[in-house]
């Protein structure tokens, strides 16, 4: 029977050492996986990917790319988060190929006025937000989106540095998907942003528009898996009520 949420949240935890003995089904780890792409991402753009490795010989290579860490080395599975933020314009014309279809792929004469602005939002916006050259770009819109925003409130996150930040918090929402997905079914993961990504690029055949989210050990927890008791600053330094 699987935990509630609450339940796979309590049993979720940072496993740094798995069971050798204790082997995991690799298509409920896949299931897990599809849950993760259900998670919230900026715009709908779904700039990632999601890696599961299982063959012996790049989990090897994989946990020397990982710096050898025990959650490398002891996992059965792995999950790599990939960000494609390179992606966004094959994701931004499947996103308008959806759209045409919800709307029944009637002419564009007859589309209603929020029609319009959710195809144009992808056809147009997003090109504009996304597109940039060596920075230049997304600084002289940054600065015109500065100026703008000092007499109404604006959307500023157009920098490629800022981009980068969007892209890889939605992969951090999928990921957190896939852990307590997998903690929901008794499995254990360890994320880890500790690696040399470009390593794990190149074992993965990556492009160098790549970047990686984070590596996340799969299995069952060992006894000594768990190093200390779960640690929180008082919750009351965190929590603010307005």
């Amino acid at each position: 029977m699987e935990k509630t949420v609450t339940e796979a949240i309590l049993y979720r935890r940072s496993v740094r050492v798995f069971k050798s003995d204790a082997e995991i089904d690799t298509e409920r780890v896949k299931k897990c996986i599809e849950n993760a792409v259900l998670a919230p991402t900026s715009s709908n753009l779904q700039l990632w990917e999601f890696y599961h490795i299982t063959d012996v010989e790049t989990l090897k290579k994989l946990t020397v790319a990982c710096l050898g860490q025990n959650a490398a080395k002891t996992a059965k599975q792995l999950v790599v988060v990939v960000v494609r933020k390179d992606l966004f314009k094959k994701r931004a014309r499947a996103n308008i190929e959806f759209l045409k279809q919800q709307y029944g792929n009637k002419p564009k004469e007859t589309y209603s006025k929020r029609e319009k602005f959710a195809l144009a939002y992808y056809q147009r916006l997003i090109p504009f937000i996304y597109t940039d050259f060596l920075g230049i770009l997304g600084w002289i819109k940054y600065a015109a989106f500065f100026i703008a925003g000092l007499f109404k409130p604006l959307y500023r996150e157009v920098r490629s540095s800022d981009l980068r930040v969007v892209a890889h918090k939605s992969a951090g929402l999928a990921a957190q998907n896939f852990m307590l997905s997998m903690a929901a079914i008794n499995y254990d993961t360890c994320p880890m942003e500790g690696s040399d990504t470009w390593r794990v690029k190149s074992i993965l055949g990556l492009p160098f528009s790549a970047e990686i989210n984070m590596v996340i050990g799969c299995g069952v927890r060992d006894d000594k898996g768990i190093y200390t008791k779960r640690f929180r600053v008082p919750f009351e330094e965190v929590y603010k009520k307005i």
